[in-house]
């Protein structure tokens, strides 16, 4: 099974930070989402050369994620 990871993705956004969408999703992977928002500064940095009136930066977890199923039954 893979381990699960966050993946940081840049969006553009128009005018007071609406309507975003991601531009790019940086290569590196993080292990915790503190790791992926400490690196943000230095990403952003690097896309700045987006044409959106806003830019910025998302951690998204990324990989294989498990669910624990309760005990409890779903009626229908």
């Amino acid at each position: 099974m893979e381990a699960a990871f966050f993946v940081m993705s840049i969006m553009g956004c128009g005018d007071a930070a609406a309507t975003c969408a991601t531009a790019r999703v940086e290569p590196a992977h993080y292990a915790t989402v503190q790791q992926c928002q400490a690196a943000m500064p230095d990403a952003l940095a690097r896309n700045n050369d987006l044409d959106y009136p806003v830019v910025s930066a998302a951690c998204q977890r990324n990989g294989v994620q498990m669910v624990e199923r309760g005990s409890e039954k779903a009626t229908g």
